[in-house]
This record gives C-alpha cells, structure tokens and sequence, in this order.
C-alpha cells in the first residue's frame, strides 16, 4: 500500500511539473529544420542520381524533350575544380540533412551551431547555384529541369535558413 502511494505521488508530482513547450515556429507542421531536412534528402536523391547518371550506372536520364539535361551534365561548367557539380550538391546536400537531423535532437533543438552550419552551408550553395543558372541559361541557352528543381530548393532552403537563424537568435543566450 506504502509503495503504491509513492508511485502515484511520484506520477502526480511529474505531470504538474513537466510543462508542454509551445510549438516552434515551422511550416505543414514541421519546424524548420525538419523542413530543411525533407528539402535536403530529395535534392541529395535528385543530385546523387545525375552524379550516377553522368557515371553511367543510373540507366536512361529522364529529362523534357529538348535535351537540355545532357547538354549541361556534359558542359565545361558541370565541372568545378574538377569534380562533378552534382556530385558536390549531393555530398552537400547530405551535409545538410545530417545538420538538419542532428539538429531536431532534442539536445540540440534550440542550438545555435545548427544554424549557423545552415548559414555556411546554404548561403556559398546559392551563389554556385546563380553561377551554373547563369551558363546553363546565356551561354548553353538551354534549361534543365533537374537543375531547375535544385535551384528552386536552394532559393527556398536559404529563405528557411534565415528563418531559423532568426528563431534562434531571439531565443537569446
């Protein structure tokens, strides 16, 4: 009976104690950095998948009609300092997701390393992105919507980025 008693003192001195956070702000329900995660793994699916592609091991690449993707997979400017672009969107895209996941822990949700690694990732990854948008749309003349759709993400990444940055900073600390 004793023992009893102390369970159900215990559970009730917990659930008046604990205090329901309010929700973060975020956007369909998630916080921002699970958004930055879900927008970070499809376009490291999208940028390993070219990568593979332009390997030779992804098949077929499915593209509109007027063969613009190869033209740009196969351009001077889907190198940089010799290594292929979509493979550096993939490998920072994935740097991206694991910031992002680690980041929604619940050690690390109110972090400010988590944005501040956004920053630094997100912020160089636009300007490349307006370089390649740049040749792929005056000099290739021509438009690839695999590019397009990672150049939609990092424009809506570095909006969210900022977001973030702000919600941590006006937490303080």
């Amino acid at each position: 009976m004793e023992a009893r008693g102390r369970c159900a003192l215990s559970y009730a001195s917990m659930s008046t104690t604990a205090q329901p956070r309010p929700p973060r702000s975020g956007l369909l329900g998630l916080t921002w950095r699970q958004l930055i995660a879900v927008i970070a793994l499809v376009n490291a699916l999208v940028a390993a998948y070219l990568h593979l592609w332009k390997l030779g091991k992804a098949g077929a690449l499915a593209c509109g009609g007027g063969g613009g993707c190869a033209l740009v997979q196969y351009s001077p400017w889907s190198w940089f300092l010799g290594v292929d672009v979509a493979l550096i969107g993939a490998v920072g895209y994935a740097l991206l997701l694991t910031v992002a996941l680690l980041g929604t822990s619940a050690r690390f949700a109110d972090s400010r390393w988590p944005a501040r690694a956004f920053l630094l990732l997100v912020y160089p990854a636009l300007l490349f992105t307006l370089r390649l948008k740049y040749f792929e749309f005056f000099r290739l003349k021509t438009f690839c919507p695999w590019c397009a759709i990672s150049a939609v993400s990092i424009t809506v990444l570095s909006v969210v980025v900022w977001l973030e940055w702000r919600r941590v900073r006006s937490l303080g600390g």
